[in-house]
């Protein structure tokens, strides 16, 4: 890349990370940024690196037109003036694990979906090691898939949005896994064909010899799957599936019909829960596990942080976070696990269509609705189910404990991003969790859940 003219959109955690192999390999570039924060400052500094602001000015959609390259953060859309500028002049525009799959001297297994994406990517890499496979997890699970690529190691698991996928003409995973596509990020994609479509960005550009595991159960995963240059390899949790890794008889098999872990001795057991395994399974044993490994690291793999994970236990009540589910395909898979479900939803919508929550009515008790999206939350349940507003998380919680019987399950799973009342879906369920151990306090936990 020596000699080009790079524009770096962002300077987040992405964006240094382009930056830093840039200033490894000479090339010439510039960082554009709307607007310069403290943090980005410090940092230019500190790696003599001079930002410029302002870019969705006019300036700066010339100077993107008139470059050899752009490689945009994640978070910046492709609506952005200054990626627009470039597009219509023919820039080519590349993210940064597009970039970086370029050098990579190991395998790569690449995960996408709309939900599962870090369970999939964690278990896989678990899968790996167990099998004295050395494997670590990259991309949008926390570390760029730029720097992990000069680790040693022997494989690398990538989870990959569809944000880093939009920009990819040449990424090619040795193992892509597309786990499921529903409504989700239209406010950045602009539609959810455009969606899917950067999706299926994943194995696109892939060959003959390498491998798509897909979820056989997802109509639009299946039907787009049928179009890949790749080894095709299905996974399904439908009583009826035949073939490819598979539920059959308290079983998970492999597309062999062997068996790979029985059910009950699973921690974690919901539909989608067990689909997750067997997509886990499919790509930890294509990139070198051993049925052993694959085995120890399923029985072992616990719910992670704020993926319906238990709380605590009141009255006879549960008490779940689920608070990383941030739209509806999301939230009906949590519901759908429990028998009856006082549910908390709502936050900052990002386009999509809340209505899609409705099928889940008959498993609910009832409704708290919150943030930004209350209004459109009790537009989805109100002829269905009580709804009631909450103005805080404490409202929430106590308004949910309230309305639950024994039996039931509190959950919070949102349907929605959380930046209306948080800085992201983390915080949010700590907060959820800190108001459920007051209610706890006051009522008398359970204790463990059975």
């Amino acid at each position: 890349m020596t000699g080009a003219e790079v524009i770096v959109l962002g300077l987040g955690v992405t964006g240094r990370a382009v930056v830093t192999h840039l200033l490894a390999t000479g090339a010439a570039f510039s960082v554009l940024v709307d607007q310069v924060r403290s943090d980005e400052a410090a940092w230019a500094d500190e790696h003599g690196v001079e930002i410029f602001a302002g870019a969705r000015s006019d300036a700066s959609a010339a100077r993107a037109a008139a470059a050899d390259l752009i490689v945009p953060s994640p978070g910046v859309p492709e609506s952005h003036p200054a990626i627009a500028a470039a597009l219509a002049a023919g820039v080519p525009v590349r993210s940064e694990i597009d970039l970086a799959a370029e050098l990579a001297r190991v395998p790569i297994v690449a995960v996408t979906g709309t939900n599962g994406k870090t369970s999939v990517t964690t278990l896989i890499t678990e899968m790996l090691v167990a099998s004295e496979v050395r494997a670590e997890s990259a991309g949008n699970i926390g570390r760029p898939l730029l720097e992990a690529v000069h680790d040693d190691v022997d494989v690398i698991v990538a989870e990959v949005s569809s944000f880093q996928l939009r920009f990819t003409p040449t990424f090619a995973p040795r193992i892509a896994v597309y786990l499921n596509v529903a409504e989700d990020h239209l406010d950045w994609h602009g539609s959810f064909e455009a969606y899917a479509r950067a999706k299926a960005a994943i194995f696109t550009h892939q060959r003959a010899g390498d491998v798509l595991v897909y979820n056989a159960d997802d109509a639009l995963v299946h039907e787009l799957a049928q179009d890949a240059p790749a080894r095709r390899v299905g996974f399904s949790v439908r009583p009826e599936a035949t073939s490819g890794f598979r539920l059959a008889h308290g079983e998970l098999l492999d597309a062999d019909s062997r068996a790979i872990v029985a059910v009950d001795e699973l921690q974690a057991t919901a539909p989608y829960e067990l689909a997750n395994v067997l997509a886990s399974a499919a790509a930890a044993l294509e990139a070198g596990a051993t049925p052993d490994g694959v085995r120890i690291a399923a029985l072992n793999f616990a719910r992670l942080p704020h993926r319906a994970r238990f709380v605590g236990k009141a009255g006879g009540v549960t008490f779940v976070d689920d608070s990383k589910a941030t739209n509806p395909h999301a939230t009906r898979a949590a519901v759908q696990a429990y028998d009856k479900v006082v549910l908390i939803a709502g936050g900052r919508n990002k386009g999509l269509d809340l209505s899609l929550l409705r099928p889940i009515a008959p498993n609910l008790r009832a409704v708290v609705a919150i943030g930004e999206a209350a209004a459109e939350v009790e537009a989805a349940f109100g002829d269905l189910v009580p709804v009631e507003h909450a103005h805080s998380m404490r409202e929430a919680v106590r308004g949910a404990a309230r309305r639950a019987e024994p039996g039931d399950t509190v959950l919070l799973s949102p349907a929605c991003a959380s930046f209306d009342w948080y800085s992201g879906y983390a915080e949010r369920g700590d907060d959820f969790a800190a108001e459920v151990e007051l209610v706890i306090r006051e009522r008398g936990g359970d204790g463990d859940p059975a």
